[in-house]
């Protein structure tokens, strides 16, 4: 495969393996707007796509008629869905999509029943499929992280669903993820849209609007911040911190639209929904205006007195 990309756009030609010295051969042209990553299975091309589908679906057509007038629908459209990926193995596809600013996983077995996602069992985490060169194999390797759960790597039987820790990231000074407690929240910005707010505290911590706050926001280039594991974090919480990221417009969070909603025309969104976090923040009483710091851009108003960027 030769795949060429621009911002909104992408092209693919392929040529079988066991004709190197063949031509290669063009598969859908590049087409203003068009993305499309394509992968191989059993005689198909399986394409996913934002033809016609904001938020990517998954099609798939046989190997000499690549024309999209051949390309039938495997997985459909959904709004409320990022299709961010697949993975192939020879009796499983894997989906990685994104709903409600998460991460999951779906199994779908290639024959008969057994679809399910994965349960991670935190309401705000990073999950992603690593590397699985092995094509028939049972077994999914993927990685996991969380505000209070350090980089993990699992070995997932997606028959048995018995998951198995591979590696976790050594975290020195002893370390207890019981002793810290994550939360989901969401924040209401001017024109009504909720904005996810990912957030970590040590447990013991009383909102009584007097705790210092770092929140972190980016909103740039469809760029998603999951919520991830940080040592270096651990000082600030140990000393009565909150840690708080705006999943805010301009990147891709909760789908495609979040995307387009936080730029160009519509890039205040991004400042006015980190100011909505802020405002949430407070009004939950975790800080108060005295208390706020920012990190990432100068997305605070005057009047949040001591707010800083870095």
């Amino acid at each position: 495969m030769i795949g060429s990309f621009s911002t909104l756009s992408s092209e693919y030609r392929f040529l079988a393996a066991n004709q190197p010295a063949g031509d290669f051969q063009m598969l859908l042209p590049r087409e203003a707007k068009h993305e499309y990553y394509v992968d191989h299975f059993e005689g198909y091309f399986y394409v996913r796509t934002n033809w016609e589908a904001k938020n990517f679906r998954l099609m798939r057509c046989p190997l000499n008629q690549t024309d999209k007038s051949h390309w039938q629908e495997v997985i459909a459209h959904r709004p409320e869905v990022l299709l961010e990926g697949i993975d192939i193995f020879k009796n499983f596809l894997v989906l990685s999509e994104r709903q409600n600013g998460l991460t999951q996983l779906r199994i779908r077995p290639w024959q008969g029943q057994g679809e399910h996602y994965l349960d991670f069992g935190e309401s705000t985490y990073q999950a992603y499929t690593a590397t699985n060169p092995e094509f028939d194999t049972p077994i999914l390797r993927f990685g996991y992280t969380s505000l209070t759960t350090p980089n993990s790597t699992f070995d997932y039987d997606m028959r048995s669903r018995q998951k198995t820790l591979l590696k976790q990231q050594e975290v020195v000074g002893g370390y207890q993820a019981e002793d810290y407690q994550a939360e989901r929240l969401y924040a209401t910005a001017p024109d009504g849209t909720r904005v996810p707010i990912s957030l970590v505290y040590k447990k013991g911590l009383r909102k009584n609007g007097q705790n210092p706050t770092l929140l972190y926001g980016y909103g740039s280039y469809g760029i998603s911040m999951d919520p991830y594991f940080s040592s270096v974090r651990l000082s600030l919480l140990d000393r009565g911190f909150v840690f708080a990221i705006a999943h805010i417009r301009g990147g891709e969070e909760m789908g495609r639209d979040w995307y387009d909603n936080g730029k160009m025309m519509q890039k205040k969104n991004t400042f006015t929904d980190f100011i909505a976090c802020a405002e949430h923040l407070i009004a939950e009483k975790f800080t108060s205006p005295e208390q706020l710091f920012a990190q990432g851009a100068d997305l605070l108003p005057s009047r949040f007195l001591r707010s800083k960027s870095s």
